[in-house]
């Protein structure tokens, strides 16, 4: 190695190392993802909340849900008609950045609601069917950030606005039903817009909050933020709160194709047995495999090349008589291997047998035995025509 690419070498390494330094004291950009996620500590997860949910409910009973509700509260009713109510009271608590809540999961809380329980769901927006099923209509309109400040009603608070702008929510309710609705907070802009009700509904509640940004990592660690959150959540009532945390425990569900078949014991114990046979044929099969067979040429046939040169040399002799006796020989002894058939006599029965056996037309036989018959009692010595019709009716028979 010479001493240029040596320093060329050298340098390339260096680049390598500085390029590596540089990139690893880089501060990391920060991820603004909105993943509400209990385990994240980006701005906008809830790893804070998770941590601190204790003090934020004092003196409450949390269980987190990670089924969906409905399986959560059907497994919990009591079918006995004597009884026909749900073994656990509580209030069920819901903060996501857009609700994912189902149908189904919805008609059951309203029905736990309805049979003396609570509901907290904060989330920038409503599912239709609860906004439909309480007669509420919300509507989203821009504010600028600056100018927007969250506050609450209750006046035995101080009136203290807070200016929560990262991750803000425009929604506000639009309409309510009076008659059982109770305003809770506000939210500024160019106007104050309800963001924060009570709804009777039955025996129970529906509390409804449109600002979830509140309650995350960003907004708890921020100036006195924390204080909005704790009094938003001190209206939920005393007793077991169950958090709803399907889609916010980070559990990450994958795209592949084989989600289903993997999520199956069954299905998954007969795709490992598959994959196995398939590797274990494909280590035999490779083993076994037979090997190219090489390719022989066969024996030259050098009988016919010497029928035909001693052909040749009787025909170049003007010898035509033993030619057409050669060929009557060769004719006869095809006849007895292929057929079976005796050829002493060349009678009518020795016609009939070829013709039987061959396939062949009668007259074409009969045509080439008159040949050989005639060949064979003539006293003259045969022409060459004569060797042209006799090859020619043998040919007929025999091809």
């Amino acid at each position: 190695m010479n001493r240029t690419l040596k320093i060329y070498i050298a340098f390339l390494v260096l680049l390598l190392a500085g390029i590596i330094a540089i990139d690893s004291n880089r501060p990391k950009p920060v991820d603004w993802t909105t993943t509400y996620a209990i385990k994240d500590k980006i701005p906008y997860g809830m790893y804070v909340f998770n941590a601190e949910i204790g003090s934020l409910l004092k003196n409450q009973k949390i269980e987190q849900i990670k089924v969906t509700l409905y399986e959560f509260l059907e497994s919990k009713y009591n079918y006995d008609t004597l009884v026909a109510d749900y073994k656990i009271k509580g209030t069920i608590l819901n903060i996501s950045e857009n609700s994912t809540l189902d149908t189904e999961s919805l008609k059951e809380i309203c029905y736990f609601v309805s049979r003396g329980n609570a509901a907290f769901i904060s989330s920038k927006t409503i599912p239709k069917v609860l906004l439909d099923t309480l007669k509420l209509k919300i509507k989203s309109e821009y504010n600028p950030s600056d100018t927007t400040f969250n506050w609450l009603a209750n006046t035995k608070w101080k009136p203290e606005k807070y200016k929560i702008t990262e991750g803000l929510g425009n929604t506000y309710f639009s309409k309510t039903d009076t008659l059982k609705t109770t305003v809770l907070g506000f939210q500024s802009g160019d106007s104050s817009r309800v963001n924060f009700i009570k709804v009777k509904y039955n025996n129970g509640e529906f509390f409804l909050h449109l600002q979830p940004a509140a309650f995350t990592n960003f907004h708890l660690l921020k100036a006195n933020h924390h204080e909005y959150a704790e009094k938003v959540l001190s209206y939920i009532p005393k007793g077991t709160v169950f958090w709803y945390i399907k889609d916010q425990n980070g559990e990450v569900i994958s795209d592949s194709p084989m989600r289903y078949i993997l999520s199956q014991p069954a299905l998954k114990w007969a795709w490992y047995i598959f994959l196995t046979g398939m590797f274990l044929f494909i280590i035999f099969n490779a083993k076994r495999k037979q090997r190219i067979v090489p390719i022989i040429k066969p024996l030259t046939n050098t009988t016919i090349d010497f029928t035909k040169t001693i052909g040749n040399l009787y025909y170049q002799e003007g010898d035509h008589d033993t030619i057409i006796d050669k060929k009557i020989i060769y004719f006869l002894e095809k006849i007895r291997n292929d057929y079976l058939i005796d050829t002493t006599q060349l009678n009518d029965d020795f016609i009939k047998k070829i013709h039987h056996k061959s396939g062949k037309d009668l007259v074409v036989i009969k045509r080439a035995v008159l040949l050989i018959t005639n060949h064979r009692r003539s006293p003259y010595n045969s022409i060459e025509e004569d060797l042209i019709q006799i090859n020619n009716a043998i040919e007929e028979v025999v091809s």
